[in-house]
């Protein structure tokens, strides 16, 4: 069995650690989550598909008492009409279940020297050189912040609508507060502002009793690191596996990317279990940067399909064609 470190204590990371703990690997964890001072909340929508990947994982309970939602409504371009139909999904505070994930985990059997493989989230974990940095297409930004529902406003739905600028969503969390989310095509300035004017474009002011006081604006595009898996050699004695968004970071409005880095793991736990018993390293590394570049070039394709066919204007070109380019 192999000796393993984790660097990093994210949903990806952490089903790594699981999964290779199960298999007999030696594990030595990096800090626990949020621990950091300024760790603060993430909400996650997981719908069914990333629902049910999560509980064959890591069994039940980690987010039964997350919000429920049972519908999505969507209107897709500025002349479509509202489609509302079932999807039912949890909301869910990404930085309380990664701290449910290593609770979970228990102690774990520690190596007592180097480790072969490093597994971690961070793009640039300063292990061995890469050359290039990670490649993103376009410049997009997610622009967040949260608000109070509208009196009468329905709390299991979440509302996706778009305007000449943006697409724009918002999902209740479980209370009177919703999380509103909008995608503009680049650099936000000011992003309360920005998302005040996107929410005043959109059908969807009337839902909220006012438009966010505070947002951020949030480097969205999708990216891909160009080596995220590199094998040990006699110069560098481990290997390093990137996972989750710090491998491939999917542009939101697909809705899968906490599916995505839990497969990244998977991927990951796969790698090292196939080194450990003696098929070759850089083989294996190999087939995970192929199937990566494979599934970023599928999801710039599917993001290119939607934004032209809901977006014409200048700026969103330009995201197109970055999608195109990469």
């Amino acid at each position: 069995m192999s000796a393993v470190t984790i660097a990093g204590s994210g949903l990806a990371e952490l089903t790594c650690a699981r999964l290779l703990a199960e298999r007999g690997h030696r594990i030595r964890l990096g800090p626990p989550a949020g621990s950091d001072p300024g760790a603060g909340s993430r909400p996650l929508l997981l719908t069914g598909p990333t629902l049910d990947l999560l509980r064959s994982l890591w069994g039940d309970g980690l987010v039964d008492d997350a919000p429920r939602l049972t519908h999505r409504q969507v209107r897709w371009g500025r002349h479509a009409r509202p489609a509302r139909f079932a999807q039912p999904a949890r909301v869910v505070d990404g930085v309380a279940l990664a701290r449910r994930m290593r609770a979970r985990l228990g102690p774990l059997p520690a190596p007592a020297g180097p480790t072969r493989w490093t597994v971690t989230a961070r793009p640039d974990p300063g292990t061995p050189p890469t050359g290039d940095g990670p490649r993103q297409a376009g410049r997009r930004r997610l622009l967040t912040g949260t608000t109070s529902l509208r009196p009468g406003q329905d709390p299991r739905t979440a509302l996706l609508d778009t305007t000449a600028l943006a697409w724009l969503q918002l999902t209740p969390l479980g209370t009177e507060e919703c999380l509103v989310q909008a995608m503009v095509p680049g650099p936000a300035a000011e992003p309360a502002a920005l998302l005040h004017r996107v929410l005043a474009d959109s059908a969807l002011g009337g839902a909220v009793g006012r438009a966010p006081r505070t947002a951020t604006a949030i480097p969205a595009a999708p990216r891909l690191h160009p080596a995220p898996a590199i094998a040990p050699t006699d110069r560098h004695p481990y290997g390093r596996l990137i996972v989750g968004a710090g491998a491939i970071r999917y542009d939101p409005l697909s809705g899968t990317g906490t599916a995505q880095a839990l497969r990244t793991a998977i991927l990951a736990a796969a790698v090292i279990d196939a080194d450990a018993t003696g098929t070759p390293a850089e083989a294996l590394c190999a087939h995970v940067t192929r199937r990566l570049r494979a599934a970023y070039a599928e999801h710039l394709r599917t993001c290119a399909g939607l934004y032209g066919a809901a977006f014409t204007a200048p700026a969103w070109q330009d995201e197109l064609d970055a999608a195109r380019r990469a």
